[in-house]
């Protein structure tokens, strides 16, 4: 029987690279990685001896790329990766493409043809002229494709995009959010321009921690988990701490995360939480234990996207949104929620997930919109007048 690459060409995945091409680390100037580090093991989001200190999970998850960018300058007209990997991760309800995969994007497009002042007076504003019918941002950056991985990967691949036409591009390149990366070249043409990339408008990262939807469960590309579209389109750097299955809110991460250079804290790892009892101790102690080490970093907590809750997924809600009130009580004012139970009915409501639990790429939109627009306000309130 036919495959369907061969009845409809669209489908066919190219994985060899035919075209003479130069090809660079990706870890040599002027390439810039953000979002991870880099060891003679390969990528990572945090060192091994904190990962391996806060618990199983985490020190098997710390080395999936999710949140990882590569982005740099050029004029070549054609763009290749030649990715080796390490733990694929495949799921029947994840896409291939999105835990596997390398999304590319060209930045700084369009800015001038939206409205002044950051995006009609708001990125993430919805009643407004400049925004599609579905309320997403008009972003200054735009998806040029996926280099796909092949359904049969076992360590990794080589794809390439092609442009039309030769001129000079700022571009990124999203990593995977669910494998391994133990190394990435990029393939130009001969001749090709290689410059930095311009930096982010806002340098100092956002640190997101939190659960598998943190980490970008099932986003169907990586450019589509909610911190890759705020980070697109307010262009502000992030690092990508979600940990499927194995976000507790223990002290060691905590310690960890306290340690960081970051403009903005944003945690939610209630489904991590074993149990209603579990959050309750741990959720106030970790926000008390950041902020004293912080004492003006503004910190986002936001309860889980559920727009069908249960009784137990409102209790946990009101205890995360205790934290919150108690702080504001205390006269904190760099404090912020999230209600996660509105978050997905922005315009998703329950055709925002893959299982009830983890966003699609609608549900991830929705999730961008409502944390991008607390994220925006908080950058705006630091910018310099």
């Amino acid at each position: 029987m036919s495959s369907i690459d061969q009845i409809d060409k669209n489908f066919k995945v190219k994985t060899v690279i035919e075209d003479k091409l130069h090809f660079f680390s990706s870890l040599e100037a002027p390439f810039r990685i953000h979002g991870l580090i880099h060891t003679e093991k390969g990528f990572e989001r945090m060192p091994e001896d904190t990962a391996n200190a806060v618990n199983e999970g985490v020190a098997r998850l710390f080395r999936n790329t999710a949140g990882g960018r590569l982005r740099f300058r050029t004029n070549s007209p054609k763009i290749a990766i030649r990715a080796k990997m390490a733990n694929i991760g495949k799921m029947p309800h994840f896409a291939l493409s999105g835990s596997a995969g390398f999304d590319l994007y060209e930045d700084n497009l369009g800015q001038n043809d939206h409205c002044h002042d950051n995006f009609c007076h708001g990125s993430f504003c919805q009643d407004d002229p400049c925004h599609d019918s579905l309320g997403g941002p008009h972003g200054s950056s735009v998806y040029r494709g996926t280099f796909m991985p092949p359904f049969d990967i076992t360590d990794g691949y080589e794809s390439m995009i092609t442009f039309f036409g030769i001129q000079e591009r700022e571009l990124t390149i999203h990593f995977p959010l669910y494998s391994d990366v133990l190394s990435l070249e990029i393939g130009l043409c001969e001749g090709a321009s290689l410059l930095p990339a311009t930096d982010y408008t806002h340098k100092l990262p956002i640190v997101y921690y939190g659960s598998s939807i943190t980490q970008g469960g099932c986003a169907s590309r990586p450019g589509n988990c909610y911190e890759n579209i705020i980070s697109r389109v307010l262009d502000c750097d992030h690092v990508n701490l979600g940990f499927s299955g194995s976000a507790q809110g223990e002290d060691v991460m905590a310690d960890y995360i306290a340690s960081l250079p970051m403009s903005i804290f944003v945690y939610d790892y209630d489904h991590n939480a074993p149990t209603v009892e579990h959050l309750q101790k741990t959720h106030q102690p970790m926000f008390r234990h950041i902020r004293e080490k912080n004492p003006l970093l503004p910190v986002v907590m936001v309860s889980r996207p559920q727009p069908n809750p249960t009784a137990e997924e409102l209790l946990r809600r009101d205890i995360i949104k205790t934290t919150y009130q108690e702080a504001l009580s205390a006269g904190d004012k760099n404090v912020y929620f999230v209600d996660g139970t509105r978050m997905l009915y922005r315009f998703g409501g329950d055709s925002g997930t893959v299982d009830a639990c983890h966003p699609n790429d609608l549900g991830f939109m929705c999730m961008a919109q409502s944390i991008g627009t607390v994220v925006e306000q908080i950058l705006n309130q630091s910018a310099p007048s």
